[in-house]
């Protein structure tokens, strides 16, 4: 019977992720411990992003990082199955497929919504608690404005036109941002008149944004009202029809949408693991985030409830998530290890809500944004962590989707970063460039001077005395080569020197001089180092010639020209070189180049490798 110490974690969420990566890290060159995650979806949906897929701001895989991405170089076992029975006595977890024995049980199965017993929300009414909420959302409205641009009845267009927000929390209020955004494309799209488009916030309380404080709660306020968003406070929702709603002092709103963001509660299959639970459905937990009476078993994220702490109650926040989900990996680690557990204490650092993609307002550690610089925090926090779950291929595919891909100026920079050009008029100008670098490449190879007087015919010769790569041929006017070189190199050098354009610095600065005395310390390794020169200029023509991997040529050839600036040796004439080679880095190779068939190559190969290859789910273990 093995012996090795099991740890079983259900659900992948914030949590749940969070603790099989920080596992998987602390144990990962030992063998005597198993770690199995098991989640219904093959993916880890990014929650506080859906309302950018439900508002058609970011494609939908945006949301989505595959579990076999981010476990690939882990030991982690991922399991896609729906979990059926969780038998905390016998420590046993059955799936629909398979059974799964444990010694150490982490439960982070989320939450889902809650209707408060209002009758018809849901049948009538959209959740936004899952990709597919999102996407039913998302489809859902496009088919309102499509239908109605047909609709000659005033009063059904009006229905279908009529977008209503149930809850004024961060995801009521985003979800409401995104829709108005969006509306004005899909009116244009969809030929609608615009004005006739309404979005209400519903809430049943009389202020809104509640986790925020008043004041920046009151700037989020006045910013959906200017740009047309009706709040209608102190105004509960009593009943919901397929095309109406009816509020509890007997207002009734004609719509066919109702997006109902009112409150959460615990997955109800937790009430099937025989575990005491508290408010809103959510697991108990001691201290250590155990469940009560179960040493072996613990809660993470949404689905506990722990009122210990300095902050009371453990909000259903994705820095809660992260935190509980760190507390329990050092308890887990702590009792293997046989030493004291850690109580959890939650130290939240604020919150942040946008509206739409251009306006956030946020209260981060007592410091008060709102605007653009709220909105940075935003992405910025949203970057931090993705580079946890999945490092620099995380963070470059969120980039990719929030800025170099965002449509309709749906973004804090608007469209400047998501302007798309033919890469075709990058072509002339790659192999001009190419063919520069080539040239002056050869002419450092055979020598200036030489070069002058014979031209091409030079090639047959081969390096003449002047060439960078002959030995004692000092081409650098560094001071202290002078005065270690002998006469003739000291001539050359002088000579090189004078033949030089009048530079843009007259002088090196003093960090670059100080870091070239320690690279370039003697007329030797001066030589060696105009040899690698010569060596990058040939490398880097041919490289734009072919179109072989051009973004890194071009990235060569900006630190050359800013090299040759430093040094002192370059005039005004070489700034074309730096800022062409920052249009190249635009992927030139790719049109006419090889770059066209190498790099989607190299992707795939690499992303097999470091990312692992993709496996059809039914064929997962």
């Amino acid at each position: 019977m093995s012996t090795n110490t099991k740890i079983l974690i259900l659900g992948a969420g914030y949590s749940g992720v969070h603790v099989a990566k920080k596992l998987a890290k602390k144990y990962k060159k030992d063998n005597s411990v198993e770690i199995t995650l098991i989640d219904k979806n093959p993916f880890h949906t990014l929650m506080t992003e859906l309302h950018e897929v439900a508002g058609g701001r970011v494609h939908p895989e945006s949301v989505q990082i595959e579990l076999s991405k981010i476990f690939s170089r882990t030991k982690v076992n991922v399991v896609t199955d729906y979990i059926e029975n969780v038998n905390t006595d016998q420590k046993v977890v059955t799936t629909t497929y398979s059974k799964y024995e444990y010694d150490y049980l982490v439960i982070g199965t989320g939450s889902e919504p809650a209707f408060f017993g209002v009758p018809g929300v849901k049948e009538n009414g959209f959740t936004l608690w899952s990709f597919e909420d999102a996407i039913k959302i998302r489809s859902h409205i496009q088919s309102m404005f499509e239908k109605a641009s047909k609709e000659r009845n005033e009063k059904k267009r009006h229905e279908m036109l009529t977008f209503v927000v149930a809850g004024s929390g961060f995801t009521g209020i985003e979800m409401a941002g995104e829709l108005l955004e969006w509306k004005t494309k899909l009116a244009k799209e969809h030929n609608v008149d615009e004005r006739e488009v309404k979005l209400l916030v519903v809430e049943a309380m009389s202020t809104i944004l509640n986790m925020l404080d008043r004041q920046q709660a009151d700037k989020a306020e006045k910013y959906m009202a200017k740009h047309g968003i009706e709040l209608l406070k102190n105004s509960p929702i009593v009943e919901v029809g397929s095309n109406s709603i009816k509020l509890k002092d007997g207002r009734e709103i004609p719509t066919q949408t109702l997006i109902w963001t009112c409150g959460i509660q615990a997955n109800q299959e937790s009430k099937e693991y025989g575990l005491e639970s508290g408010r809103a459905g959510r697991l108990v937990s001691n201290e250590y985030l155990q469940a009560v009476n179960k040493e072996n078993v613990f809660v993470v994220g949404d689905i506990a409830y722990n009122e210990g702490g300095s902050c009371g109650v453990n909000p259903q926040i994705v820095e809660a998530a992260l935190q509980t989900g760190g507390t329990v990996v050092n308890n887990i680690v702590a009792s293997i290890e046989k030493k004291e557990m850690t109580k959890y204490d939650g130290k939240y650092h604020g919150f942040m809500v946008s509206i739409g993609g251009r306006y956030c307002v946020a209260n981060l550690s007592g410091m008060k944004l709102a605007g653009f610089f709220a909105m940075v925090m935003k992405h910025l926090v949203n970057l931090h962590y993705l580079w946890g779950v999945n490092n620099i291929n995380a963070c470059y595919h969120y980039l990719v989707h929030e800025f170099f891909s965002m449509e309709d100026k749906r973004s804090i920079m608007r469209g400047h970063l998501s302007s798309k050009a033919n890469r075709l008029w990058l072509v002339p100008l790659r192999l001009f460039m190419g063919c520069i670098w080539l040239l002056e490449g050869l002419k450092k190879f055979i020598g200036e001077d030489t070069w002058a007087k014979e031209g091409f015919k030079s090639l047959m010769y081969g390096p003449n005395t002047d060439s960078w790569i002959m030995s004692g041929n000092i081409k650098m006017p560094f001071e202290w080569l002078y005065t270690a070189a002998n006469s003739g190199a000291s001539a050359t050098a002088e000579g090189g020197a004078a033949a030089m354009p009048t530079p843009i610095l007259s002088s090196m600065p003093s960090f670059y001089a100080a870091v070239m005395k320690v690279m370039i310390p003697n007329p030797e390794m001066a030589v060696w180092f105009q040899r690698m020169v010569v060596l990058i200029e040939v490398g880097v023509g041919l490289a734009l010639l072919a179109g072989l991997f051009t973004f890194l040529a071009s990235a060569a050839s900006a630190f050359m020209v800013v090299n040759f600036i430093l040094s002192a040796m370059a005039g005004w004439d070489i700034l074309w070189y730096f800022f062409g080679a920052i249009a190249l880095m635009g992927g030139a190779g790719r049109t006419f180049g090889l770059d066209y068939w190498v790099i989607p190559w190299i992707n795939k190969v690499v992303g097999n490798w470091w990312l692992g290859k993709r496996v059809p789910v039914y064929k997962q273990k």
